[in-house]
């Protein structure tokens, strides 16, 4: 049996995570639901010669493309879960999904703004009561979609202080976050272009409508940053700022023998969920197993791995 063999053949699993299908089959919905809209609008844009419904059939692609990448996440996360190449299973597959749809969040904000400036210099004649139209459809499928993305599954977890410590984070499902923010970026457009067409119908602002759109635009660029941020730090493993990281320092420190830690690595495997990589040094008889039991108090840790060092 070669090396590759054996590997199969270890039956640890390495896959932390907890699949959502309920987000996966949702996502799915949504992208489908996008998608046709998104046909509809391009065809009637050709056959109506609606420059306007045109320009939202081809920008609501954008949103086709990033939820059909979060569908995709989920499914190849599902698909490769027992996979023996994965270290640390496939929770990153969905992390990734969303960092990409946030980089693509930012595209939609560098072509709303450009678009409203060049508005701003370059105006053109609206024909108000279709495109107000067209609004109205796009933020009702937008509302839909948003409504089959929205993240309840929250994990408020309490405590149990004989045998158990987890905390109250809310784990959020980054894929399924970035899937609903650019719903909602649509939707939010949706409602500027509203607003602003009926100010420029009534009292005839034309100006109202490229000065939203660079209003929903900074609002998108902020949501993309902060979720690059948040799903960078997941991907970099940047994880030493965690709050499990000072209780694994407090659970050694309460041992009341002689440890000194010697090195400490804390990463995220899923949602709440980290590993935990801890080297001691200490002239005392410590068994490994009973560290181990000690940090497992703590529910976050669900891979932890120890090495004890004599100075």
């Amino acid at each position: 049996m070669n090396t590759i063999e054996s590997l199969k053949e270890i039956s640890h699993s390495h896959h932390f995570d907890t699949s959502n299908p309920i987000a996966k089959k949702n996502t799915l919905y949504a992208t489908l639901l996008t998608f046709v809209t998104m046909i509809v609008e391009i065809f009637g844009g050709y056959y109506y010669n609606s420059m306007a419904l045109l320009a939202d059939g081809w920008h609501m692609s954008s949103h086709v493309l990033a939820l059909g990448m979060a569908y995709m996440a989920y499914v190849m996360a599902s698909k490769y879960a027992n996979d023996f190449r994965f270290n640390f299973g496939t929770y990153k597959m969905e992390v990734l999904g969303g960092y990409t749809s946030a980089i693509l969040l930012l595209v939609v904000a560098f072509f709303m703004v450009f678009h409203s400036v060049e508005r701003i210099f370059n105006p053109v004649s609206i024909a108000y009561k279709e495109a107000i139209t067209i609004a109205i459809v796009g933020l009702i499928v937008n509302l839909i979609c948003a409504w089959l993305l929205k993240d309840d599954h929250h994990h408020n977890h309490g405590h149990d202080h004989h045998h158990t410590h987890e905390h109250g984070h809310h784990h959020h499902d980054m894929n399924l976050k970035a899937a609903y923010l650019h719903v909602l970026a649509d939707a939010l457009t949706s409602v500027l272009a509203i607003i602003a067409l009926t100010g420029g119908m009534i009292y005839g602002f034309s100006w109202l409508d490229p000065m939203m759109g660079i209003v929903g635009s900074v609002l998108v660029f902020v949501w993309a940053v902060s979720l690059i941020k948040q799903s960078g730090k997941i991907l970099l493993d940047a994880e030493m700022d965690a709050p499990i990281v000072e209780e694994v320092i407090e659970v050694i420190n309460a041992l009341q023998q002689n440890i000194l830690i010697e090195d400490l690595h804390v990463w995220r495997v899923g949602k709440g969920k980290f590993g935990c990589i801890l080297t001691l040094n200490s002239n005392d008889n410590i068994e490994i197993d009973d560290i181990k039991k000690e940090l497992s108090i703590h529910k976050e840790l669900v891979h932890i791995s120890v090495e004890i060092k004599k100075p």
